[in-house]
């Protein structure tokens, strides 16, 4: 499939430029335990966690969703950044594409301003225009505010030539909502049917794979 070359790359944070599924596996157990449910296995978490808390805790724990947000971010703070962990490459390609003319933006169903301490707990901040979270706009992750949100001091509208880069089917469907070109960044191949109308229009497999298929862009 021919693409336009990207003028700007949107990435998810969450396993896409970082692994922290042990840390948000963690913050829920022990919400589920306070909220007196049974907690998520790690597979469970890893298949369902997708929107964020502000969206989803209300469908979660009802009228107790504000109390459970609290617990859940009490847990997280207290840990995540000692086990926060890039995935593989994803700092050495931030730091090849972060000079190389396209704007850098992360959009990020995690809270705002844990998003960008650890974006500056990592070195990261500076190779990005933008670092937009849960709760910065409006409507969170797949609604297009925090794309608009993002490119919006970049002088560059969402469109074929902005690239939305995650791991999971709701930054597809963001991608696709905004207009923007989903591409899907994880060892995985997308499976039957997971993506339905908001599939990924390139799958590649690691973040050195982008910089190949960037180069030749």
């Amino acid at each position: 499939m021919s693409l336009a070359p990207p003028r700007a790359l949107l990435f998810d944070w969450d396993n896409t430029l970082v692994d922290t599924w042990p840390s948000i596996q963690h913050a829920l157990a022990i919400t589920f335990e306070a909220m007196g449910q049974r907690p998520w296995t790690l597979d469970e978490t890893k298949a369902r966690v997708r929107a964020s808390a502000r969206d989803s805790f209300p469908l979660l724990f009802g009228t107790r969703a504000e109390e459970a947000t609290a617990v859940f971010y009490a847990a997280f703070e207290a840990e995540h950044l000692a086990k926060l962990r890039e995935r593989e490459g994803a700092g050495a390609m931030l730091a090849g594409l972060a000079g190389g003319g396209r704007y850098l933006a992360v959009v990020s169903n995690k809270r705002g301003e844990l998003l960008r301490r650890e974006a500056a707990h990592l070195g990261w901040s500076g190779y990005f225009g933008s670092l937009v979270g849960a709760n910065d706009a409006p409507r969170d992750k797949p609604a297009v505010e925090p794309v608009e949100l993002a490119l919006r001091d970049s002088g560059i509208d969402r469109g074929a030539d902005v690239w939305f880069v995650g791991d999971t089917d709701i930054d597809m469907r963001c991608a696709v909502n905004a207009g923007c070109v989903p591409v899907l960044l994880r060892p995985e191949a997308p499976a039957a049917g997971e993506f339905g109308d908001a599939a990924p229009q390139l799958h590649i497999v690691s973040c050195s794979g982008l910089v190949e298929v960037l180069a030749a862009s």
